[in-house]
C-alpha cells in the first residue's frame, strides 16, 4: 500500500511539473505574441537612384542621373539616422550663345558624402487604429550636413573671346546641406517587424561655394545671385536588419 501511494505521489508530481512547465511555455508565448508588431531593427542597408538638376550660375541645365548607397540607424523606428554615399553627373549650359549666352558649358560627375536625419510623423501622432493616421504616419522631413567632390569638365576659354580666361576650378570640395522630404512604405514580416522600406522623397542640396559649376566670375560681370545648389527625386529600397529594439506603440498600428 504504501509503495502505492508514493508512485501515486510521484506520478502527481510529475503531472505538476508539466502543468506548471506548460504555462510557463503558454505566459512566454503570450508575452511575445503580445510585442508582436513592437520591435524593430537597429539598422538598414539601402540603395537608390535619382533625377538631378543643378542650379548653378549657367541658366540652361539638364536633367541627369544620380546614384547612393546608405547605412541607417534607428533612434527609433520613425526617426533614422542615415550616412550617405551618393555620386551622379550635373550638366549645364552649352557651348552656342542659344545654349549659354557666355558660351559656359560644364559636367561635373561629382561625389558627395553627408549624414542626415529624417523625422517621420509617426513619431509624434497617435496612429493606433486609424486607417488615414496610419497612411499619414510614414511622411518625412530631414536635414543634414555633409561633403561634395566635385570634379568638373567645363569650357575655361570663352568661345565668343578665346583670350578670356573664366575664373574658377575644376576639383574642389564644398560644404553641402541636404534638405529633405517624402514617404516611406514600410513592409512588416509575419512578426510585424518593418523588414523593408520603400522610400520616394524630393531633396535639395544647398552647397557653400562655387564649385558645382566650376566658374567662379565676377558679379559684375555675370549673374550670381545664389550659391549653388542641386535637386533631386529619388526612389530607393533597404533592407533592415541588426538587433531588434522594442518601441511603445505597435508599429504596424494595429
Amino acid at each position: 500500500m504504501r509503495q502505492a501511494l508514493q508512485s501515486v505521489n510521484n506520478l502527481n508530481s510529475i503531472n505538476l511539473k508539466k502543468y506548471i512547465l506548460l504555462v510557463a511555455v503558454v505566459f512566454a508565448f503570450g508575452k511575445v505574441k503580445a510585442q508582436s508588431g513592437y520591435n524593430y531593427n537597429s539598422f538598414g542597408i539601402g540603395a537608390g537612384a535619382s533625377l538631378v538638376q543643378p542650379l548653378a550660375d549657367l541658366k540652361k541645365s539638364f536633367t541627369t542621373q544620380a546614384y547612393h548607397a546608405d547605412l541607417t540607424y534607428y533612434y527609433n523606428p520613425y526617426i533614422p539616422i542615415v550616412l550617405e554615399f551618393q555620386w551622379g553627373n550635373l550638366k549645364g549650359g552649352g557651348n552656342t550663345v542659344a545654349e549659354d549666352k557666355d558660351t559656359r558649358r560644364f559636367e561635373n560627375k561629382y561625389k558627395a558624402l553627408m549624414v542626415h536625419l529624417n523625422y517621420q510623423l509617426g513619431d509624434g501622432i497617435d496612429y493606433y487604429r486609424s486607417d488615414f493616421l496610419n497612411l499619414l504616419k510614414n511622411f518625412y522631413a530631414g536635414v543634414g550636413i555633409g561633403a561634395i567632390f566635385n570634379n568638373v569638365d567645363r569650357n575655361q576659354y570663352s568661345l565668343l573671346d578665346p583670350a578670356y580666361l573664366f575664373p574658377g576650378s575644376n576639383k574642389s570640395v564644398n560644404v553641402i546641406l541636404p534638405l529633405r522630404f517624402g514617404y516611406e512604405f514600410k513592409i512588416y514580416d509575419y512578426y510585424g517587424v518593418p523588414k523593408f522600406g520603400i522610400d520616394i522623397g524630393y531633396q535639395h542640396n544647398i552647397t557653400f561655394g562655387e564649385g558645382l559649376d566650376g566658374y567662379a566670375d565676377p558679379v559684375s560681370q555675370f549673374k550670381n545671385n545664389a550659391s549653388d545648389q542641386y535637386r533631386q527625386i529619388t526612389i530607393g529600397i533597404k533592407y533592415n536588419f541588426g538587433h531588434e529594439a522594442s518601441y511603445d506603440k505597435s508599429i504596424g498600428g494595429n
